[in-house]
């Protein structure tokens, strides 16, 4: 089965193309047969685009469009065409997945899309502006290029969607719960997919394992995983809320923002902005929102870098305990994404702590690269385990299993 998985942000988006052979699905991930990375947001109105395939061949080109349906009538020639090619025609292509940010409580797992699915990405698209409305123009733009082919919706909140009310509703006004107001989650496909190798890695059954999967990327959460499903996570009605980010605040005293409008004039507008792109290690650092430059002015004695650091650390230990509270006890620690699968002294500073649970790190092993393996102590009580996240793979599973489920029912 060939499966296309497009996973369209606000100014990227990242396309594979999967083989999946056989009736059943693979226990290890595969590598994509075809893969391509399409940014906008280095010039206005170009796409730089970068192809590359499972035998090393590589395009790198750039097209003048903002428009996403261009993109990809160009990516799909590359597919069919000159030496990206892999495919000798598109009907070769079974299936599309997708990756959705905002499911809502409507969408608990991944679905097969058609005209309400579609309306609800949509209407969704006032609680996740940056990316369901980018998700429904990928959607609409392979409907326009492969007419029928069926499309799965892969939603980002689904995993969190088992979330207890206790753990889900904000203690604010009741009216909050009837207009949605709840803590939803994200980075649910990481987590899932994380949780899931985990238990590969380790030969456990998943349903026996308490797991806190910690997602360090320029956006973070955490998820505490129980019985294989997520039960508390960091991230909230928005990606906002939670762990120091890279340009993201993470959560802050309400009390501020009340201050900010009423005493400095603040706007919606500039809350918004200051909140998600001017906050964070980039904020307080006034360097970057990239852990490592970060790490290379520490070393050059900077202190707003240091002070962004250790802030950045010590949210992580405060929320991991926390999320302690919900699981009562961890037999998993996972960290997975671009910090946490790179940045050795963040994985030993977020386990310093918690030596009286039996959590033995292993230093030599922390400092050696690690990915897909565990790096703890024979000794330690609890396993910490360093995954390479692979979205992409979890979505082309959901999307093969729902197929399945299409040509079984």
């Amino acid at each position: 089965m060939k499966i296309l998985v497009l996973n369209a942000g606000s100014s990227s988006q990242k396309s594979c193309l999967y083989d999946i052979p056989g009736d059943s699905l693979p226990t290890e991930p595969l590598q994509p047969l075809w893969s391509a990375k399409v940014d906008w947001g280095h010039q206005q109105g170009i796409a730089e685009i970068e192809v590359t395939t499972a035998t090393s061949e590589s395009l790198e080109t750039e097209i003048s469009t903002d428009s996403r349906t261009e993109v990809i009538a160009h990516l799909f020639d590359c597919l069919c065409n000159g030496s990206t090619k892999v495919l000798d025609k598109l009907t070769e292509i079974d299936v599309v997945g997708h990756r959705v940010v905002h499911g809502g409580l409507e969408y608990r797992e991944s679905v097969v899309i058609d005209d309400n699915v579609k309306r609800a990405i949509a209407r969704l698209a006032t609680l996740a502006p940056a990316h369901n409305p980018a998700n429904l123009e990928g959607i609409e733009a392979i409907e326009q290029h492969l007419g029928k082919v069926p499309q799965i919706a892969v939603f980002d909140t689904a995993f969190h969607s088992q979330i207890p009310d206790a753990a889900a509703i904000y203690p604010g006004a009741y009216e909050w719960i009837e207009q949605g107001i709840r803590r939803y989650g994200f980075h649910g496909i990481s987590h899932q997919y994380c949780a899931h190798r985990a238990a590969d890695i380790l030969g456990k059954d998943l349903a026996s394992l308490r797991l806190i999967s910690c997602h360090l990327g320029n956006g973070c959460s955490l998820a505490a995983i129980k019985n294989g499903h997520s039960v508390d996570t960091t991230m909230g009605f928005t990606p906002l809320d939670g762990l120091m980010m890279g340009s993201r605040s993470g959560t802050v005293d309400p009390g501020i923002l009340i201050h900010l409008l009423r005493e400095w004039d603040y706007s919606a507008d500039k809350l918004d902005y200051v909140l998600n792109k001017a906050s964070g290690l980039r904020g307080i650092s006034g360097i970057s929102n990239d852990m490592r430059q970060i790490r290379q002015a520490i070393a050059q004695g900077n202190t707003r870098a240091q002070l962004a650091r250790d802030i950045y650390v010590h949210r992580l230990q405060s929320y991991i305990g926390a999320m302690l509270g919900s699981l009562g006890g961890l037999d998993v620690l996972v960290f997975t994404a671009g910090v946490g699968e790179n940045a050795p002294e963040i994985r030993q500073a977020a386990c310093a702590p918690w030596g009286f649970l039996g959590l033995e790190l292993d230093l030599e092993k922390n400092q050696q690269n690690p990915l897909d393996t565990d790096i703890a102590t024979i000794d330690s009580a609890v396993r910490v385990l360093v995954i390479h996240t692979q979205e992409d793979w979890q979505i082309a599973g959901e999307s093969w299993r729902k197929l399945q489920k299409i040509g079984d029912g």
